[in-house]
């Protein structure tokens, strides 16, 4: 949310009013960026993209599985609470999707959770 909030006042700072915007990101964040800008940013057209790569080949490009387990975990739950929160709007994360965070979490993938905010509960 920080670079969209940046780039929004940095944009504004200079006149500029943008109809259309770019995101480049990591896999499996353009989900969850695409539903920021989007909510931060309602007017202007969004593109999200990144690598196109397979689960697979990305592990073998990062090299550090337990490190994407754990970002992917953390991804997640922020796209749930932050579409709880009305921070962006909801999302509708699917049952199996959700099942597999917990066993991720259960087995100690939790460096990149969160502690909620009482009013992300919502």
């Amino acid at each position: 949310m920080q670079n969209i909030d940046h780039t929004r006042r940095l944009l504004a700072e200079e006149g500029i009013t943008p109809r259309t915007a770019l995101i480049i990101c990591r896999p499996y964040q353009q989900r969850r960026a695409q539903a920021i800008a989007a909510h931060e940013w309602p007017d202007v057209d969004i593109l999200c993209t990144g690598s196109p790569d397979d689960l697979d080949t990305y592990l073998a490009h990062i090299g550090e599985p337990d490190r994407v387990a754990s970002m992917l975990v953390g991804d997640t739950q922020r796209l749930d609470l932050q579409g709880r929160s009305g921070e962006i709007a909801p999302q509708q994360i699917p049952a199996d999707v959700h099942a597999a965070c917990q066993r991720l979490i259960k087995a100690g993938y939790t460096s990149r959770l969160i502690t909620p905010r009482p009013d992300s509960q919502r």
